[in-house]
């Protein structure tokens, strides 16, 4: 039986292209899917554990945490914190940047994450995931300030996401393609599953929370009505509604057969600009969409050129196959920004 490509092999044959590397992101990765295992661990057991329900604690946007938001969160922390290869680490989860153990090593990577996307679906076993974005440190070395994660998503080193379902899978982009693999549970290894893959452009599926249809601005109005008219409408094609709630799932989805995701403002809260984080979910998600030869914008803009202005900035969010997050664009410039 032959094993395949693990994924420190991948990573390592990836290291002797560049010759200024050290080996240092090398490790970094090797040490976080060990955390992402041991996720996927408490995720597969969650009932067995008792580790499902609300944990009776809000995270930083007000939101009810669940019990395995802070199992996962604690699990990336406590995995990377005595390693030495990050100066810090920042959290969906945490109000403030982790502060690394006192006397612990400080690299030159800093990793911002949101430790387990979805998580609303776990007590009715839906998938979930866990998203990372991976910077480089302005002082490597020394602890860093928050601003220091301020970076705008261009500037990421690496990005990616795990994604707990009916396998654990682990998708992951450092600028030049993006890669699949999947955690063998009998090996305990994650094996390559998809090269270089790319977002198929030919696309007739979105993903948007409906439920909100009344509080859209006007130019996701229009574009999700001439998606419902089908061939008779505009668009001149019959179109498929996905919705998962989870971002992670819905994003895997379009990776790997097209679509789009929206998560637009709307005006249920109108002093809120956007769901979803810039830096947890919203970059880490556009890097990887971009280098599959997608897009990711908030409407206006693109995603990965926005700086950001604080650690929990919330952003609307459109991203999958080119062409139809160009459509989506084009509909807010004819609606003057509205």
């Amino acid at each position: 039986m032959q094993i395949g490509t693990t994924l420190t092999r991948f990573l390592l044959d990836e290291e002797r292209h560049h010759h200024s590397a050290t080996g240092e992101f090398t490790r970094l990765m090797s040490d976080l899917t060990t955390a992402i295992r041991a996720i996927s661990s408490a995720v597969n057991r969650a009932g067995i554990l008792e580790v499902r329900g609300q944990a009776g604690s809000t995270n930083t946007a007000g939101e009810a945490q669940q019990k395995l938001d802070v199992t996962a969160n604690d699990l990336v922390l406590e995995t990377m914190d005595p390693l030495g290869h990050l100066a810090g680490m920042a959290s969906e989860e945490l109000e403030i940047p982790y502060a690394l153990a006192a006397g612990s090593p400080r690299g030159k990577y800093l990793l911002v994450f949101d430790p387990l996307d979805g998580s609303s679906n776990i007590d009715v076993n839906i998938s979930v995931g866990t998203i990372f974005s991976v910077l480089e440190a302005p002082n490597p070395g020394s602890d860093p300030a928050p601003e220091d994660f301020l970076q705008s998503g261009s500037r990421q080193v690496a990005a990616g996401y795990a994604v707990y379902g009916s396998s654990t899978m682990l998708v992951y982009t450092t600028g030049v393609g993006v890669h699949a693999f999947t955690l063998d549970p009998y090996l305990g290894e994650f094996l390559l599953a998809d090269q270089d893959l790319q977002i198929p452009q030919e696309t007739n599926e979105y993903a948007i929370n409906a439920s909100n249809r009344r509080f859209w601005e006007p130019a996701i109005q229009r574009y999700i009505h001439d998606c419902e008219q089908g061939k008779d409408g505009p668009l001149g094609e019959d179109y498929n509604m996905r919705w998962v709630g989870s971002m992670v799932a819905d994003f895997h989805r379009i990776l790997t057969r097209g679509g789009v995701f929206l998560y637009p403002r709307d005006l249920k809260k109108p002093d809120d600009p956007g769901k979803l984080r810039l830096l947890y979910e919203a970059n880490p998600m556009a890097f990887l969409a971009e280098q599959a030869g997608g897009a990711c914008t908030d409407g206006h803009s693109r995603m990965l050129d926005r700086k950001p202005e604080s650690l929990h900035q919330k952003v609307p969010v459109v991203i999958g196959s080119r062409s139809e997050v160009e459509r989506v664009g084009q509909y807010y410039r004819e609606y003057g920004g509205a």
